[in-house]
Parts: C-alpha cells; sequence; structure tokens
C-alpha cells in the first residue's frame, strides 16, 4: 500500500494513507493489542461519559504520536525508518516483553493495574485524571508495539512524501493514523460501557483470564525477534511452539474448569461455549504440537519463528522437491551463507554482490527479495506463496535467489561499512541493506519482491505481499518473458 512513484494528486496519497491505516489493523502484530485494549478498559470508570472520553483520548493519542512523526519527516526530512528501528532493536522489544508479560499476570489475578486512589477522589471533573492519563498510556503502548507491523509501512509513506511540501508527511501519517485509530477508540469505548451494564456476572473474570493466556503467548513474539534478529539461538521454533502447546493446554484445561485463578469463583458445571472454547483450545494444542515434529503450520506462519535448517522435517513433498538440483541458478556458497537460510530447501545468496555474478555466470535473472526477522508478512508469503510447487518450481529453476535482510544486527566487516555522504556509516548487514532499498526503490516495504537481469536492472514492476499464488506465478513468468526479450 505505498504509491506509485511519480504519483503527484494529494488526494489519491491521502487516500491511500488511509487505506493504509485500515490495512494496518489487519496485520498479525497488531491483534494482541486487541485483547489487551478490550481488558484495559474493560476496568474503566462506573461514568458512561467518563468511559467514552477515556476511549476517545485512547484514539487521539495515536494520531498524536503518528502525526507528530509525519511533523517530524516533514520539517527535517528524516526519521523515515524510525518505525524499523523501534521494531527490531533489542531494547524496545525486551521493553514490550516485559509490558505484555506484566499486563498477563494482572489478567491472570496476580495484581490489579488500578489508578491510586487519591487521584481518582480529588475534585468533580478530575476525578477520572489518571484514568485519562491510563489511556494516554494505552494510546502510546499500542502505537509502540504495532510498529513491528506498521514501520515498513509508515516509513514508506514517509519516504514516498519526503522532499515535497512540508505538510504532505503530516497530512499522509493524520489520515493514516485516523484510520488506524477509529476501530481502537470503538473498542476501548465499548467494554467500558458493556461493564456498567447489570448483572455482568463472573464471566469478566473467565474474560480476563483467557485474555491473559492470549497476552502470555503474543508476548513471546517480541523475544522471537531479539533472538533472530541478533542470532542468539535461543528461542528456536520447537521451544516458541512447546510454551505454546503447553499455554493452549493450559487454557482448555482452565476452561473446563481443572484450573482455577485468585479471582475465579467455583463452577458448577460447563455451559456449552466454556465446552467450545475448551474444544477450540485442545484442537489448537494439537495442530501446534505437529508444528514441534516439522509440519508447516501455515496459517500462523506470521507469528511463529521460520523452520531453520536444524528443524525436524516432517513428510512433505514440496519441500524435498525444492532441495533437488539447482545447479541452473546456484554457483558455490557466498558470504553470509551459514548466517541466513532460505525457505523449504531453496539455495540462494544474501549479498547484491554474491547473487549477480552468479547470475551473471548461469545467465538467470534474480529474484531480489527484501525480507526482515520480524516481519509477519513475510513469514506468510514464504509459507502460503512460495510453498505452491509452480513458485518453488520456479524460484528453483528459473531464478537466482537474492534475500537481504534489512534488519539484522550482525556486524560487517571493517572493509564492508558503508558510509554515506552525510558522514553516517552502515555497520550492520541491515542498515546498509536497508539504505539499499531506499535509495534504490524509494521504500523500506518487507517484503518487497523485484525481479532483475543480471546487470541489476528492473524487469518488471516490483511487487509486495499478495497471497494469491496465480499472481506470483504471473509476477515470476512476466519477469522471465522480460528477461528473454532480444
Amino acid at each position: 500500500l505505498v504509491p506509485e512513484k511519480g504519483t503527484d494528486s494529494l488526494f489519491l496519497f491521502l487516500l491511500i494513507s488511509f487505506i493504509a491505516g485500515l490495512a494496518a489493523i489487519l496485520t498479525p502484530c497488531v491483534f494482541p493489542m486487541i485483547p489487551m485494549t478490550v481488558s484495559f478498559f474493560m476496568q474503566g470508570s462506573t461514568n458512561k461519559g467518563m468511559a467514552i472520553l477515556k476511549g476517545l483520548i485512547f484514539g487521539a493519542s495515536i494520531i498524536l504520536i503518528y502525526t507528530g512523526l509525519g511533523v517530524i519527516v516533514g520539517l527535517t526530512g528524516m526519521g523515515a525508518d524510525t518505525g524499523t528501528v523501534i521494531s527490531t532493536h533489542w531494547i524496545p522489544n525486551l521493553i514490550f516483553f516485559l509490558l505484555f508479560m506484566i499486563f498477563a499476570a494482572s489478567f491472570l489475578g496476580m495484581f490489579e493495574l488500578i489508578i491510586p486512589s487519591g487521584l481518582i477522589n480529588k475534585a468533580d471533573k478530575q476525578a477520572d485524571k489518571g484514568g485519562i492519563g491510563g489511556a494516554f498510556f494505552m494510546g502510546i503502548t499500542t502505537v509502540l508495539v504495532s510498529f513491528s507491523c506498521t514501520g515498513p509501512i509508515v516509513g514508506s509513506l514517509l519516504i514516498e512524501s519526503a522532499g515535497g511540501l512540508a505538510i504532505k508527511p503530516i497530512l499522509g501519517m493524520f489520515f493514516f493514523s485516523l484510520a488506524f485509530a477509529i476501530p481502537f477508540t470503538l473498542l476501548a469505548i465499548f467494554p467500558s460501557v458493556i461493564k456498567n451494564l447489570p448483572k455482568s456476572g463472573s464471566w469478566l473474570n473467565s474474560v480476563k483470564v483467557v485474555l491473559g493466556f492470549i497476552v502470555l503467548a503474543f508476548g513471546l513474539k517480541f523475544l522471537s525477534a531479539i533472538d533472530q534478529s541478533y542470532h542468539l539461538n535461543i528461542l528456536s521454533r520447537e521451544i516458541y511452539l512447546a510454551i505454546w502447546f503447553v499455554l493452549a493446554v493450559l487454557l482448555g484445561l482452565y476452561l473446563l474448569g481443572k484450573l482455577k485463578f485468585a479471582h475465579d469463583n467455583d463452577l458448577p458445571y460447563i455451559s456449552v461455549p466454556r465446552f467450545v472454547l475448551a474444544l477450540i483450545s485442545f484442537t489448537f494444542a494439537i495442530y501446534l504440537f505437529t508444528g514441534i515434529f516439522g509440519a508447516d503450520l501455515k496459517s500462523i506462519a506470521a507469528l511463529i519463528p521460520p523452520k531453520s535448517t536444524d528443524s525436524f522435517q516432517f513428510s512433505s513433498i514440496k519441500t524435498t522437491d525444492a532441495a533437488n538440483d539447482q545447479s541452473d541458478t546456484y554457483c558455490e556458497p557466498g558470504k553470509y551463507n551459514e548466517l541466513f537460510h532460505l525457505p523449504h530447501g531453496l539455495k540462494g545468496y544474501f549479498t547484491r554482490e554474491d547473487g549477480l555474478s552468479c547470475a551473471k555466470a548461469k545467465n538467470k535473472p534474480v529474484f531480489l527479495d527484501f525480507t526482515g526477522h520480524s516481519c509477519s508478512n513475510c513469514k506468510q508469503m514464504e509459507n502460503l506463496v512460495w510453498s505452491d510447487p509452480e513458485v518453488l518450481r520456479l524460484l528453483q529453476q528459473e531464478y537466482v535467489v537474492i534475500s537481504l535482510y534489512t534488519d539484522d544486527k550482525t556486524r560487517v566487516e571493517e572493509n564492508d561499512i558503508v558510509i554515506r555522504e552525510d558522514g553516517r556509516e552502515l555497520r550492520t548487514i541491515g542498515e546498509i541493506n536497508k539504505q539499499f532499498e531506499i535509495d534504490r526503490f524509494n521504500t523500506i516495504a518487507t517484503p518487497l519482491y523485484v525481479l532483475l537481469d543480471h546487470n541489476g536492472t528492473v524487469l518488471v514492476p516490483p511487487k509486495g505481499k499478495d497471497l494469491n499464488v496465480q499472481n506470483f506465478v504471473d509476477f515470476l513468468e512476466s519477469g522471465l518473458q522480460a528477461f528473454r526479450l532480444p
């Protein structure tokens, strides 16, 4: 959802910004914020008007932060990749993980996240001042956590708008954040109003506990981002799935009344809705268990770590087919070959120089893949589209594959450090690849797929995320046709 280069229409740019904001809601890493938002505002004021006000404050804070970023870019022309930096650096990811764990512990009954009574009892109109502060804090948290998925979208919009009118990035970020904030604002207002309904019963605590399990599971995503970006190899795919498996089993036991937390009442019988939810939870646990032993788990591929070369290989014809001879599209191993690995047994390169050199030697076009360890959309594409037999065949037999990680934190050797004209030094693999994407293609979007000839000339317009397999096959075949033209 990035405007095509050369688009001069401000209206079209703002429309695309608004659509991008709506699309950001559907990204996998924004989903965990929905239960957190609902549960947090369930603890809202008993005053219906104040509940609505807090919801509006929450939405306004989201708009304020994104628009503020647009102001910075509009006035300075800097900061377009702030979202990507936040989503991949170990410090914010560790903070987000701890924050999720605190919320999960609260939802499970370890303690209550409440505003001190001294702040609430000051004066009539100031009675809920603490609550308003909490709503603003939740808005900030939502923006920061969502940068894992919105960072590339926001960065692309800011890069597209930079260099033009100073008002363009400001308006772009305003319309993006407006679309992004509306659903969350409604979610913030709705549960607060629901809580004021009479005879709500103890079911609210059960909802909080279920949400606690969900938040606990999704909090692991931030540890996984650190583990992959810095190649720590601690939280492997198997360990990650094992933790999710245990959580799913425990959730099922809780729903059946076999597990109780601090604020739970006795459960005299199991209602049909609880039984159905328990059935879903146990079924999901079995599904996760197959993933520990190598199943692809395509439906949740965007939320879990990718397979490594050491992962247990489940019987899969698609994977073994891709591991066959690639002598027509692969030369000898290149740089960083021991650090990165392509999915489905594909062989390729992780620097432009190595890939283009092999493409020239084999007289083959290049499939250039801008990707990232924390890119959920990249994982979706690799698991749902690249795994298709025809796509695999084309990548294996017709293209030299180059994958460039734009968020990797591995430091390059001294002679590979890139010094920009402004004096800034690019010292990591991710910084160098990201800057190349910006300079060459005017975006930081991931995934971004570019088809090149072996001289580096773009054959057809680049392509982003598209889960339609036939569209991707057509894209690859169009690149082949353009490469073969005299």
